[in-house]
């Protein structure tokens, strides 16, 4: 192996451990109401134009560390959608009229008149 790609090595790994907390407390605690949901999809389709020079130089640690990047933000970007859609459907349901809201089993409750 030579030097530049030990380095890159090593770079790829120390990257990619960095990122993994910030990730499993995300993935365990499905918060993620820190993050920018416009920053989060900026991050993404900046990953996915990268990832057409990236994955035109040979194989190399470049790929598993852009990889990595790519299934990263791509699983916060699902967490923002869906915690953002369940506070939109909470909120929808708040409005809602008492006798009209959903019990626990699914079904809209209705109340006779």
């Amino acid at each position: 192996m030579d030097i530049p790609l030990i380095a890159g090595t090593v770079s790829t790994v120390v990257f990619a451990v960095s990122n993994l907390p910030m990730l499993r407390k995300a993935l365990r605690t499905r918060d993620v109401s820190s993050y920018s949901l416009s920053s989060v999809v900026m991050i993404n389709a900046a990953n996915a134009v990268y990832s057409l020079y990236v994955f035109s130089l040979p194989v190399g640690p470049i790929w598993v560390l852009h990889t990595f990047y790519l299934v990263s933000c791509a699983i916060l970007l699902v967490l923002c959608l869906a915690q953002r859609r369940m506070a939109a459907s909470r909120t929808t349901e708040r409005r809602r009229p008492p006798e009209h809201r959903a019990v626990p089993d699914g079904r809209l409750r209705v109340r006779d008149r």
